[in-house]
């Protein structure tokens, strides 16, 4: 209660209006928005000034479930399961298969995995098929090989499956399912397999058409199953479709509280859409479902997102009325949010009240202080953070330092990078794109040239996304002969941008290579002019 009247008098001073909330959800929760000049230690002790910028967005911070009850077959979990328990030498059956590609036929390559002298079994094929899983063809040409061998379980089937659902070979995927029917077995968890390939590849009319084919297979979906469906599409962004299904079906499947909470799910946690999810609050009340734990759980999450601190607050304080206990999700949801609208100490009031209810706060529930803190400038109690983090013998995570990062000057970027090495968290491809995107933003090419430098210390392999950021950005910047040294080595590591290249085109009448003038920037955007032109603005043009 006194965290609801705190909540009022913030809200009453100064109201969460509609234009801030619709502005947010199209703004990353790691957003840097903070640009600092002094160095990393003693900016954690001083204020400074707070200083906009874009920068690609990111996962979010937090969620209140994916509905994870109701997933498809974790091919990673059963990866790391059969890794644990298996000492098998994957690489070397990987390399005998890579071998048979070089014959003309299947047959050929099949006779030489037979006199390859490896006798498979159920959890080598499945390991080794994961391997491959970026290799269709090996993959399949394996499996057919173990087909023959009968050496092949379920979940086997069902990963080459999604394998070729990723490759948009459905028509061999079907034949599979087809394979599968004659012997008498169970397709369910294959054909939903197929469900979630058909959603990932923007295809939602063929997902939906593929669920009504399991009644054709002799298998009538229950109540399971179709929370199962409407939780691929919900993931997939086909939040809409998964509602009209659910209503339109309700007669061969009563709505229940399940169903509307992964509607719930989708437009709180997957979309972040406010308005739609207090639609579905709605709609759950005109069809007489009682909101349960979970329901309240997205809510919260979702009001906490766009920073909504007094309705955060005042489902919290419902929720709790109605008997529901609140987990791990709902108190990191309103420690962020009220992080987000500087009230700190509640917020570790909060932290405090969680281990007292028997709840371990994770690195997760620190992160949810520390980036607003970082997107405010506030390092000093950002910094703060991180000692109790220490003190509860929590490690900070990459995102803890990234967050860091997104806010910090040049001197005190090598500081946090150096800090990260001695935590044994070494920065990755992602920490580059970072530190390389900010300081473009900031209009520090020579910055962002230093970092690309100090990266390689970290042995942090450049990709193509670092290149085209990089190049560009000098390009912008009129910097023609760095851009052309770093296209050149672009290059030479065989990576190739299409959207660069036309400005490294060879001209002169000796076709000597040179760096096209781009002579003005349109929104960011390089905009080529012709080099005997005059540009005018278009009030003198008549």
């Amino acid at each position: 209660m006194r965290l609801l009247s705190l909540a009022r008098k913030l809200y009453s001073a100064r109201p969460v209006t509609i234009k801030h909330i619709i502005s947010y959800q199209h703004s990353s929760l790691f957003a840097a928005q903070a640009k600092l000049t002094r160095h990393f230690f003693v900016a954690f002790h001083q204020p400074s000034v707070r200083h906009y910028s874009t920068v690609p967005p990111k996962h979010t911070l937090f969620s209140s479930g994916n509905s994870t009850c109701y997933e498809i077959i974790n091919f990673d979990k059963c990866v790391d399961t059969l890794r644990e328990r298996t000492d098998f030498d994957v690489g070397e059956f990987v390399g005998i298969v890579q071998k048979a590609s070089d014959f003309g036929s299947r047959d050929e390559a099949m006779l030489f995995l037979d006199e390859c002298g490896v006798k498979p079994n159920q959890d080598l094929v499945f390991l080794v098929i994961w391997e491959l899983r970026d290799q269709w063809k090996l993959a399949y040409l394996l499996f057919r090989w173990c087909e023959k061998c009968k050496c092949l379980d379920e979940n086997t089937w069902c990963l080459m499956i999604w394998i070729l659902g990723n490759r948009a070979k459905f028509s061999t995927a079907w034949s599979l399912i087809r394979d599968r029917i004659q012997m008498s077995t169970n397709v369910q968890e294959a054909v939903l397999i197929m469900i979630d390939r058909y959603a990932a590849a923007n295809n939602s009319g063929k997902a939906i058409q593929t669920f009504q084919i399991l009644e054709k297979c002799s298998m009538s979906p229950d109540q399971r199953t179709l929370l199962t469906f409407l939780n691929i599409l919900c993931k997939h962004g086909f939040i809409e479709e998964a509602e009209e299904f659910m209503l339109v079906n309700k007669k061969l499947f009563p709505l229940e509280v399940d169903g509307f909470n992964i509607i719930l799910n989708g437009w709180c946690n997957i979309v972040v859409d406010i308005f739609e999810a207090k639609r579905i609050w709605r709609e759950m009340s005109k069809c007489c479902i009682e909101p349960n734990g979970t329901s309240y759980a997205h809510m919260i999450s979702c009001f906490s997102k766009v920073r909504n601190l007094f309705d955060s607050l005042r489902l919290y304080d419902e929720m709790q009325k109605r008997g529901w206990v609140p987990g791990l999700e709902v108190y990191n949801a309103l420690i962020y949010v009220l992080t987000c609208e500087n009230c700190v100490k509640e917020a570790l009031k909060i932290i405090d009240k969680m281990k007292y209810m028997g709840l371990r706060p994770d690195s997760s529930t620190y992160n949810l202080m520390v980036c607003p803190l970082c997107e405010s400038s506030m390092l000093g109690e950002a910094r703060s953070i991180l000692d109790l983090m220490e003190e509860d013998n929590i490690s900070p995570t990459i995102e803890t330092y990234h967050a860091f990062l997104a806010s910090v000057s040049l001197e005190a970027t090598v500081e946090v990078l150096n800090t990260m090495r001695k935590a044994g968290v070494d920065p990755n491809k992602g920490t580059l794109l970072l530190v390389l995107d900010r300081f473009m933003k900031l209009k520090q090419p020579e910055n962002a040239l230093k970092m690309w430098v100090e990266m390689k210390q970290y042995e942090v392999v450049p990709e193509s996304a670092h290149y085209s950021l990089l190049v560009g950005g000098l390009l912008e910047h009129r910097l023609f002969s760095k851009a052309r040294e770093l296209f050149a080595e672009m290059k030479s590591n065989g990576i190739d941008d299409p959207s660069l290249q036309k400005f490294f085109q060879p001209t002169g009448s000796r076709g000597q290579g040179d760096v096209s003038n781009p002579e003005h920037t349109r929104k960011g955007k390089l905009v080529k002019h012709g080099r005997h032109k005059v540009i005018r603005s278009e009030k003198y043009r008549r």
